[in-house]
């Protein structure tokens, strides 16, 4: 659940990331900047990674005899 919870996070943040960065969310500093556009995407793409890890994780939910 925390990988989940996680990689939840990293992509929303890396997305918001990305708008700044493509000019799409104006209003900061990062607006308009190709280094966040990068750093937006690859954050995201870690968050995605983080998900599906989390998502296949043997074992998720079952209790051990």
């Amino acid at each position: 659940m925390t990988l989940i919870t996680v990689g939840v996070m990293a992509l929303i943040i890396g997305g918001i990331w990305t708008g700044q960065g493509m000019n799409l969310i104006p209003g900061s500093f990062m607006t308009g900047s190709k280094m966040w556009l990068f750093i937006g995407l690859i954050l995201a793409i870690v968050g995605i990674i983080l998900i599906m890890f989390g998502l296949r994780r043997p074992g998720r939910g079952r209790t051990t005899k």
